[in-house]
């Protein structure tokens, strides 16, 4: 292990401890005694404020209530994080307090002027492919906040152009394709919901006990989402149509691959409209449909488009 790998780590290891002595750091990372002692001094160098306890069962000590001492990064990770916090700008809201440029300033501020040529020129050539968010969701910070406490909100929510009220008990917000979700419980009655959050018009905490604990939540969210009078579905693709599915699907699907390509799944009532309009998308790939009234609806939808281009 390089020196720099073997400090990092040793950083990471003696944040979570208030003392420890040389045979620690020799045993842990198989160094010598006066390795040890030089690891030491440059962990002081960096900032870490190791004091030391003399004596017959002399021992090192770390200040209480010390910030992280500075973790020494390759450049390669400076610039994945670099770019991975660039991600950031396509969104209009986060859940976070922060400025994206602001954030990006000082980020840069701890580079060389050559380090920050270099990614200036990685931005002109690197593309990633993020969706932009153009809604603003003003609650992400609160919704998020009622996750970690597992308390139950009131929220406003505009519903077709109307101001619905709802108690929820959310566990999950997710980015996708360009919008903000946040999943949850409704607690009158007991039913999984998700709320696009820029349609979330007010939010506040309620002093009701929640039912469930947020790992609960997770791992029942599906059972939970899917109703009695669900409708199971299965419709059969073309082999190379399966990086459509890859790159847009939901939790209520999966994909079965062997002698047949086949999307399996369920789908609620009054659901059927959007799961149309998923396999849609699959254009000449689709092989077959089941049940036949999913097939059906498609269909309609289909007719229903060419005639609509038929009167242009």
């Amino acid at each position: 292990m390089k020196k720099s790998e073997r400090l990092n780590d040793m950083i990471r290891y003696l944040n979570s401890r208030e003392y420890f002595n040389l045979n620690d750091l020799m045993a842990k990372y198989n160094i010598s005694k006066s390795t040890a002692l030089r690891d030491i001094s440059s962990l002081e160098q960096l900032g870490m404020p190791i004091f030391s306890e003399h004596g017959r069962h002399g021992r090192y000590g770390i200040l209480k209530n010390r910030l992280l001492s500075p973790i020494i990064f390759t450049i390669d990770e400076v610039y994945a994080l670099y770019f991975a916090m660039l991600t950031l700008e396509s969104y209009q809201s986060t859940p976070f307090h922060l400025n994206v440029t602001k954030l990006n300033e000082k980020f840069e501020n701890c580079l060389s002027k050559n380090q920050i040529q270099h990614i200036h020129k990685m931005k002109k050539v690197l593309q990633f492919e993020v969706n932009q968010h153009n809604n603003v969701s003003r609650f992400l910070d609160k919704i998020l906040k009622s996750i970690l406490n597992e308390s139950i909100c009131k929220i406003q929510y505009l519903k077709n152009n109307e101001k619905k009220s709802y108690y929820v008990q959310f566990f999950k917000i997710s980015a996708r394709f360009g919008q903000w979700y946040a999943t949850g419980i409704e607690f009158n009655t007991n039913k999984y919901r998700v709320f696009r959050c820029d349609k979330i018009t007010f939010i506040e905490d309620q002093d009701i006990n929640a039912y469930f604990s947020i790992d609960d939540l997770i791992s029942r969210s599906l059972d939970i989402y899917q109703s009695e009078r669900c409708i199971d579905f299965e419709v059969e693709i073309l082999a190379q149509a399966q990086d459509i599915f890859y790159k847009e699907h939901y939790p209520s699907m999966k994909i079965e691959i062997g002698h047949k390509t086949v999307v399996k799944g369920f789908y609620n009532p009054r659901e059927e409209e959007f799961i149309a309009n998923y396999f849609l998308k699959y254009g000449h790939s689709v092989i077959s449909v089941k049940p036949d009234s999913l097939k059906q609806i498609i269909l309609d939808k289909i007719q229903n488009l060419f005639k609509h281009y038929q009167k242009l």
